[in-house]
């Protein structure tokens, strides 16, 4: 019969065969190689043997084990011939001599300097401790043993002078070394410690590693041994999560999920305020580093403040023993608490102040990624008021530790930086909204015992005016210069936009920022333009149609509107194309949604101006010089809709202006007024129907202004009487129009008050064809003049010319570009590639004006 068929049995045959193959011991199971040289001994050495035991065994059942290596041994004689020829090891007595062999490398590899050999040995027993903690092998003592004796001659060597004997590769060589001896003694920390308390007990033989293992040992060290003053058991368990964690920061192919789920279960076991702090230190940036490219979602945006204000509860609490400040020195034990200083406090180097710019820079990004016209958009914006009141707490802690006095000082830039956050969640709103959101936030903020000294809450009417005035003192008596800019424009904005003109033009007057913002970053430019139309929109509401006007003229007539005011919202099918297209710098520069000027507001206001403004002028047939820019601009518009042959009923705002404007010009003045107080946007100011009445009376100003210029030729005289009626005006309001009028020798005429009424002068009136005359005339003077000045300028460059005159040409050219350059603001360079801008010199004119008026009074 053949072996195979032998081989199958019966069932209980099969399974004592097997259970005697899984009752063989691990050693002849990871039998070496050596086995597969017996060509000897081996049943299959010697087939004539082999066909003879075969007929002498036919009745011997061996089940499937029969074809396994061991069973094709001899009888008891030959085994005992055997264990005369060979040592079979076992896979565990083979690694520790592996181990023995490279530590005997190592030793004497460094006795002779030979570091790139220890280095290489040094790997190669790293490598087999990895493999001897697959195999459930425990740290061999003569590891421990020879990385002690190692660390200790890496450091004598590292002081002795052979060591800048070393050519460049050892010496390398030789660093490496260093370093991962350090790292792996920290990773052994506990059982070098044991080592260094009982050297005895890592005398003994690795082979019997059950009883004696490093691992036995440091239980028993652990048991016996008291543990160290100040130091516990978890203590050091907290605090090798937080080295490894330190240690594989930023390292590639690391979880960070599995970290910050490793720093929230040890926050769970922390027991000081020491461990609170280390552990939140680095468990926020974690935090941040998880979610770098794709933004915080609102859960992780929700754990991290829950972090920054259980960070801000334990510095709160422990603020006479514990300070975490940005100037403290650092510590190379993260274990090793810092020394106290003269007050007794501890100082741990870190900033809480960054935690929380990092926290508002991601609520930002958040915002300008959501389409704002989604739940989603105010789902997340509700998150604000977190969002302030942690900034608020982080101003109130860097009060506690920077003193009043010394607020201007360098070392006081957090404060400055927490600061401009706050300012800049607050300057674009009314100051209803302001004191509401204050509130809110004193009141969650009512267990913190420290107090501002800056601008403490209070529940006046003019608390937010206080507020604001405050926080930008600070900011006025920094060094730095953005911070005082950025004070200084967000100041000036909310003081426009809760309607208080005056103060914001004096202030933007006195500031000067019209000739140094050109050379500040994009940021600063988009403020000023932010703040220069809340300006204008405030002069509008106060009545100011000039003003407004003149502020509001070249940023609302320009192409790039959106991109001046940091307000470009572009969306594409793809959005993660958009991001990828976009650049970061790009993408800083806008502002959140709700941050936003209405556009719509700003155009209606621009156009209802120039209306009120030009239309006149139109019917006056002479413009000011200064005018006629803005004319052009303005008759564009009315050309461009004169154009449409088919003119139905107005719809959008420029049309309801387009159409009162021609009404104006026929002297319709109601119908103008209806059109221009009918327009929807007015709807987006406080106090709409106020606004309302003001267009209404400005309209029968400027109508009655109208009359007068178109109709005057037909007139020696007229009733002031008959004009009130007519403008539904009060006769007082009437002969002021008129005597400013006449003051301003708009028209030739006289009041007479004892028949209140005007009297014409008849003077010569220019035909249209002498104005025209007039014109060319003076055009081929300034014509004439200008080609002078070029061929003397060009017979100076033919000549060579003095030097002299070639350098006066030049200052002047300088000084031409110099004075031109001070009437454009703001152009936001870069704001995009494509798109730069520029904005008007309202404020040169409002200054001019300025003094003109002080020098009449």
């Amino acid at each position: 019969m053949s072996r195979f068929f032998q081989g199958g049995l019966s069932d209980s045959d099969y399974s004592s065969s097997e259970e005697e193959l899984l009752s063989s011991s691990e050693e002849e199971l990871l039998n070496s190689s050596d086995e597969d040289d017996l060509s000897e001994d081996s049943e299959f050495a010697n087939d004539d043997d082999s066909d003879d035991s075969e007929s002498d065994s036919d009745d011997d059942q061996k089940g499937p084990s029969y074809f396994l290596k061991k069973s094709f041994v001899k009888d008891e004689s030959d085994d005992d011939s055997d264990d005369d020829k060979k040592v079979v090891k076992s896979a565990k007595d083979k690694l520790l001599d592996e181990i023995r062999g490279a530590i005997t490398i190592i030793d004497s590899s460094k006795v002779i300097n030979e570091w790139d050999s220890v280095l290489s040995e040094f790997d190669k027993l790293n490598r087999l401790l990895v493999r001897a903690g697959q195999q459930n092998v425990p740290i061999p003592n003569m590891f421990i043993k020879s990385l002690v004796a190692l660390d200790e001659t890496v450091t004598n060597f590292n002081s002795d002078p052979e060591r800048k004997k070393l050519n460049a590769s050892m010496s390398k060589a030789f660093n490496t070394v260093r370093q991962r001896v350090k790292k792996s003694v920290r990773e052994q920390e506990k059982l070098v410690e044991a080592y260094a308390e009982n050297p005895e007990a890592f005398e003994k033989d690795d082979a019997s590693y059950s009883a004696q293992s490093s691992a036995a040992v440091l239980e028993q060290e652990e048991t016996e041994a008291p543990i160290k003053p100040g130091k516990s058991a978890h203590t050091a368990g907290i605090f090798r999560v937080l080295r490894s964690v330190i240690e594989s920061r930023g390292k590639k192919n690391v979880d960070t999920a599995d970290q910050i789920k490793q720093l929230e279960e040890a926050v769970e076991l922390a027991s000081t305020p020491y461990e609170y702090i280390s552990l939140y230190l680095r468990l926020i940036p974690l935090r941040f580093d998880a979610a770098a490219n794709t933004g915080l979602s609102p859960e992780q945006f929700s754990a991290t403040a829950k972090d920054i204000n259980a960070l801000f509860e334990v510095l709160e609490k422990n603020k006479a023993t514990y300070a975490v400040l940005e100037t403290a020195a650092a510590s190379d034990d993260i274990e090793i608490e810092p020394t106290p200083n003269a007050n007794g406090v501890c100082e741990i180097l870190g900033s809480v102040v960054s935690f929380v710019e990092r926290l508002d820079d991601e609520f930002t990004r958040s915002l300008q990624q959501i389409d704002p016209h989604t739940t989603e958009y105010l789902d997340r914006l509700r998150d604000e008021q977190l969002i302030y009141t942690t900034i608020v707490r982080a101003q109130l802690y860097s009060e506690a530790f920077i003193p009043q006095a010394e607020i201007s000082k360098p070392s006081a830039d957090q404060l400055s930086r927490i600061i401009v956050r706050r300012i800049e969640h607050i300057y674009f709103k009314p100051a209803s909204l302001i004191s509401l959101n204050e509130r809110k936030t004193w009141e969650s903020l009512a267990f913190v015992s420290q107090k501002s000294y800056i601008a403490e809450y209070s529940d006046a009417a003019d608390y937010t005016d206080k507020l604001l005035d405050a926080l930008s003192s600070v900011l006025y008596k920094q060094t730095t210069a953005t911070y005082r800019k950025r004070a200084m424009l967000s100041h000036i904005y909310y003081y426009a936009f809760n309607n208080k003109y005056y103060k914001a033009r004096d202030m933007f007057l006195m500031s000067h920022l019209q000739s140094t913002i050109h050379s500040s970053d994009a940021g600063l430019q988009i403020l000023f333009n932010r703040a220069l139309v809340q300006l204008g929109l405030c002069a509008f509401r106060n009545g100011l149609i000039q003003d407004a006007h003149q502020n509001l003229f070249e940023i609302a007539t320009s192409q790039n509107l959106r991109e001046l005011l940091g307000q470009t919202y572009q969306r594409f099918n793809n959005q993660q194309q958009q991001q990828q297209s976009a650049s970061a710098t790009d993408r800083q520069r806008q502002l959140p949604y709700h941050t936003h000027v209405n556009l719509d507001l700003l155009e209606a206001v621009y156009l209802t101006s120039a209306l009120l403004i030009e239309i006149p002028q139109y019917a006056a047939g002479v413009l000011e010089e200064s005018k006629q820019k803005q004319a052009k601009t303005f008759g564009k518009y009315l050309e461009g809709h004169e154009k449409h042959y088919f003119q139905g009923p107005p719809e959008t705002t420029k049309d309801h202006i387009m159409h009162a404007a021609k009404a104006l010009q026929k002297g319709n003045w109601k119908n103008a007024a209806d059109l221009l107080t009918s327009v929807k946007v007015w709807k987006f100011f406080p106090e709409a129907e106020t606004l309302r009445n003001q267009i209404r009376e400005q309209v029968q100003v400027e109508g009655l202004r109208t009359y007068l210029f178109q109709f005057k030729t037909l007139y020696s005289k007229l009733s002031i009487l008959k004009l009130s009626q007519l403008f539904e005006l009060p006769e007082s309001k009437v002969s002021a129009v008129i005597s400013k009028m006449i003051f301003n020798e708009e028209i030739a005429a006289g009041l007479d008050q004892v028949s209140n009424t005007i009297i014409f002068t008849k003077g010569v009136k220019l035909t249209k064809l002498q104005e025209l005359a007039l014109s060319l005339a003076d055009k081929s003077v300034q014509m004439s003049e200008r080609n002078e000045r070029l061929a003397q300028q060009s017979n100076n460059s033919y000549n060579g010319g003095s030097s002299s005159q070639r350098g006066s040409h030049q200052n002047q050219r300088q000084h031409q570009n110099k004075n031109n350059s001070n009437l454009k603001y703001a152009p936001v360079t870069g704001a995009l590639s494509s798109a730069p801008g520029s904005i008007s010199g309202a404020l040169n004119g409002m200054d001019r004006r300025k003094r003109t008026t002080t020098a009449r009074a």
